[in-house]
């Protein structure tokens, strides 16, 4: 990750102003983190208005105007008396949609700087916060990074390998973890290297980090059974390698996974909680998984999975997928729909 992205998402996690720079530059503090009396002190006017993410906007039906009811674009609001801090937490969150009043009215205005707008929105995905900014003056931020830097991070991330080390795992051959840092978000990723694939294209799996199904043994999902029968097969196929990726909720980081969980026990399938909370269905990518994978020698995989997007991302990132090999588990009465609803909206292979 460049210094001056790592600056802006440390600033935005402790409520700090960030200053966008581009065509039009902006200032911007995260909703979720900056505190009322902050606020007061970066808008002593009351004057700046709320970015919100073209999926929320849509959410709380902002389509009076064209550029509000494209859900790929950020949606500016004005500002009114009755939107301070708390109304815009309000707003941002969905899960506090069932239990407030109605608020508004809301007035989208149009926005001349879009490019600033979709880098600030990423930057405060990055940062694993709801992605909600007020738009400030931004001669008032110390901490500056550049939009198209934030553009080129996204599309060429890069990872470094960083330690390595035997890891006996029980009743499996003999198997090496290797750790990777990745370039644009600092992220860790780990790659288990298990017995040896035999001169032929290694079984690969692509796991995201599930801390309620990994280590807790949810029922909300499959994600601790996937991993463990992932390990099993290729423990039994000879070897192969399975990527544990830091991506947990599907991308859009552990508090945010739960408050989906909370729209989930409110009715909403998984897709919809994610889309509600501002976030697309799936915001993982897998070019750090393709890093990964090109910096260990491999370049042509055996990939088990049921998710066509691993196979797509893998191959756009210079992977040759040579076999897919199907990845099933049984469900439960706890996680049916979520996996009904990844077949249906996300496309998962039966």
């Amino acid at each position: 990750m460049s210094a001056p992205i790592g600056k802006a998402i440390a600033a935005l996690r402790a409520g700090r102003p960030v200053r966008i720079e581009g065509d039009r530059p902006i200032g911007v503090v995260a909703v979720e983190t900056t505190t009322p009396e902050l606020l007061e002190i970066v808008d002593p006017k009351r004057v700046a208005r709320l970015l919100i993410s073209g999926q929320r906007a849509a959410a709380l039906s902002l389509a009076n105007l064209r550029d509000a009811a494209d859900p790929v674009q950020p949606v500016l609001v004005e500002r009114t008396d009755w939107l301070d801090a708390d109304a815009a937490l309000a707003l941002a969150d969905p899960g506090r949609d069932l239990e407030r009043g109605p608020i508004g009215p809301l007035h989208p205005v149009s926005l001349d700087c879009a490019e600033c707008a979709r880098a600030a929105l990423d930057l405060a995905r990055s940062a694993g916060l709801l992605p909600a900014l007020w738009v400030i003056d931004p001669k008032g931020a110390a901490v500056a990074v550049s939009a198209e830097e934030v553009s080129r991070e996204d599309r060429r991330p890069q990872v470094e390998l960083v330690a390595r080390a035997r890891l006996p795992l029980e009743d499996m051959p003999d198997t090496q973890i290797v750790a990777f840092r990745a370039s644009d978000d600092g992220e860790e990723h780990v790659a288990l290297l298990i017995g040896a694939p035999g001169g032929k294209p290694p079984l690969v799996r692509l796991h995201s980090e599930c801390l309620t199904g990994d280590v807790f043994g949810s029922l909300k999902c499959d994600c601790g059974p996937q991993l463990r029968e992932a390990l099993r097969i290729i423990g039994a196929a000879g070897g192969g390698v399975l990527l544990y990726l830091r991506q947990e909720g599907r991308g859009i980081g552990l508090a945010n996974k739960l408050r989906a969980y909370a729209l989930q026990d409110r009715g909403l399938d998984t897709v919809d909680a994610n889309r509600r909370l501002g976030f697309a269905d799936d915001e993982r990518d897998y070019t750090h998984a393709a890093a990964m994978l090109l910096a260990l020698g491999i370049s042509e995989v055996r990939l088990l999975t049921n998710n066509p997007a691993k196979m797509a991302g893998l191959e756009a990132a210079g992977i040759n997928v040579v076999e897919r090999v199907p990845h099933h588990m049984p469900s439960n009465p706890h996680n049916a729909d979520y996996l009904a609803a990844k077949r249906k909206k996300s496309g998962h292979l039966g």
